[in-house]
């Protein structure tokens, strides 16, 4: 709980009224004997009826210790008239079962001027004060600046004095230096030239024989490139003109050869292609001749039956081309006249079959036929 206790007009010590404004910090305390106090006194309560009693509690030891204090004793020390205050009213709030945890004072202020006044009085005393404080600075600044000024005047005197003589001993022992600086100078510049035509003699000879070793090295180049020129002659013309007179000769005695061996090759191909169709023509000749010879051997041995045989041989392939128109044909149908009838015609085609093969083959077959047992 945050209370904010205030006092207002309260007389001090000394009669003057003081109005005080302080900020406490408290809180119900957890241990079990003082929390049972705590119920038994705010139970029932709401939590500003307890701030009320707490907060009135404060007030009155505020007001108590106000009465025993004056009122400079408050201004100047409000740390220790917090202290007490907590001192005095944390026993009565303990019983009560609250703890206070801070309280410090907040204002402090009266409506008759009298912390004022005491600041009237004191910034006055302040002042003067400071005003004699100033004044005896500035009187010891100026006794002080007085005696500065005189030993900084005698130190600037002293230390021209020194310097007058340093700078003399100073341009003394610059005439002496710079004449010793200027004979080692003249030394040197001597030693520096005779040293410097040393040298340019010992370069001069170095570039003499640079240039000798120049010239020497430029005539191994120019006969380096003179082999280097003929090579590239060898290389560039005459390898090459040998080289491709040796290719028109080689090309020419191979397409001479070429035509030899093609014409040979032709002429041999010639032979044998003739020599092949001769020896197959005689070969088919023998052959065909020995087959009429074995046919007609055979037809002279078996005679008639012989032919017989062929003839029949050759009556399926006459029938199948006589009937290949009729094959396509579902049905004949014969017409004829009155007095005629099937076997009538029958007997006429029958009787027609003979002499057409014997035109076609050279058979008659009436005598064949006449030969075959059952025949008619």
């Amino acid at each position: 709980m945050t209370l904010n206790p205030m006092c207002e007009s309260v007389e001090t010590a000394h009669g003057v009224p003081l109005t005080v404004t302080g900020v406490a910090q408290c809180k119900i305390m957890k241990a079990e004997e003082l929390l049972q106090t705590a119920s038994e006194q705010f139970l029932g309560k709401s939590v500003k009826e307890v701030k009320s009693t707490v907060l009135q509690t404060l007030e009155g030891h505020l007001r108590a210790i106000l009465g025993t204090l004056t009122v400079e004793e408050v201004y100047k020390d409000r740390d220790q008239f917090a202290a007490l205050v907590r001192e005095v009213a944390a026993p009565d709030v303990g019983r009560m079962g609250i703890e206070i945890l801070s309280f410090t004072i907040k204002d402090v202020y009266d409506e008759v001027q009298y912390l004022a006044s005491l600041g009237k009085s004191q910034t006055a005393a302040v002042k003067r004060d400071a005003d004699i404080g100033v004044a005896q600075a500035n009187r010891d600044a100026g006794i002080r600046e007085a005696e500065c000024e005189k030993s900084a005047m005698d130190i600037k005197y002293n230390t021209d004095t020194k310097i007058e003589d340093n700078s003399r001993m100073y341009k003394l022992q610059k005439a002496n230096f710079d004449k010793e600086v200027n004979t080692a100078k003249a030394e040197a510049q001597l030693a520096y030239e005779l040293q410097a035509a040393k040298i340019r003699q010992r370069i001069r000879n170095e570039e003499i024989q640079i240039e000798v070793v120049e010239r020497r090295k430029q005539i191994e180049v120019e006969e380096q490139e003179v082999q280097r020129k003929e090579r590239e002659l060898n290389a560039t013309v005459r390898l090459p003109a040998e080289a491709e007179s040796y290719r028109v000769q080689m090309i020419a005695e191979g397409k001479r050869t070429q035509t030899v061996e093609v014409a040979k090759a032709e002429a041999e191909k010639i032979k044998k292609i003739g020599a092949a169709e001769a020896y197959a023509i005689e070969g088919v000749g023998k052959a065909e001749a020995e087959r009429m010879r074995m046919k007609a051997a055979v037809y002279k041995q078996y005679g008639d039956a012989a032919i017989m045989s062929l003839v029949l041989e050759a009556l399926p392939k006459i029938a199948a081309e006589v009937s290949a128109p009729l094959a396509k044909t579902e049905e004949i149908v014969l017409l004829g006249g009155g007095d005629s009838n099937v076997t009538g015609e029958l007997t006429r085609l029958v009787g027609q079959v003979p002499p057409a093969v014997h035109a076609l083959t050279g058979v008659d077959l009436s005598k064949v036929l006449s030969k075959v047992p059952g025949a008619k």
